[in-house]
């Protein structure tokens, strides 16, 4: 299972929308970490944002920079997850973190999300962060078993739009 993160590029546009159709296809209209993958209907148009927030003289006023990735698997180059790092967290992203993160349904329980956020604790520490910061509906065993496996402590508990929300803390 050898994964790589990579920057989306217009060239992985065809496997982008596989991916975004896959989550769609199961009934998931949202996809945690794709920094509004789910909502910008042009690819094109969706990368140039991604690309403007990634670079700290263009970012969204309204955004914090961050760092968005595609997880491909090596051996056949496709699509398996997308990750995301907020540099910074602005007073809507401090209940919500420096990360999201999604796996395509179909390769879901088999580590990738894990080894992701592995890989982008490491890319974090070289940008000099020195803790991230992680929210997770309660309910969503896979992903606190994600965090915990990558040393995620738990902070705190807050409720939002009706569901408990579990916020935990990796130090780097």
């Amino acid at each position: 299972m050898k994964i790589k993160l990579v920057k989306p590029t217009i060239e992985l546009k065809d496997g982008a929308l596989e991916y975004r159709q896959e989550h769609f296809n199961n009934n998931e209209l949202i996809i945690n970490g794709s920094e509004l993958f789910d909502k910008i209907d042009s690819y094109e148009e969706w990368l140039e944002r991604i690309t403007n927030n990634s670079k700290i003289d263009t970012v969204d006023s309204n955004w914090v920079l961050t760092d968005t990735f595609f997880a491909i698997r090596e051996e056949d180059n496709k699509i398996i997850g997308i990750i995301d790092l907020r540099h910074d967290l602005n007073d809507f992203l401090k209940n919500f973190g420096n990360s999201g993160y999604s796996v395509r349904p179909s390769e879901r329980r088999k580590g990738y999300a894990t080894e992701m956020l592995r890989m982008l604790l490491e890319y974090a520490k070289g940008c000099g962060l020195k803790q991230i910061h992680l929210s997770v509906e309660r309910d969503n065993i896979s992903s606190i078993k994600t965090i915990v496996k990558n040393g995620g402590k738990l902070e705190r508990s807050f409720e939002f739009e009706g569901e408990i929300v579990d916020s935990y803390l990796i130090e780097l």
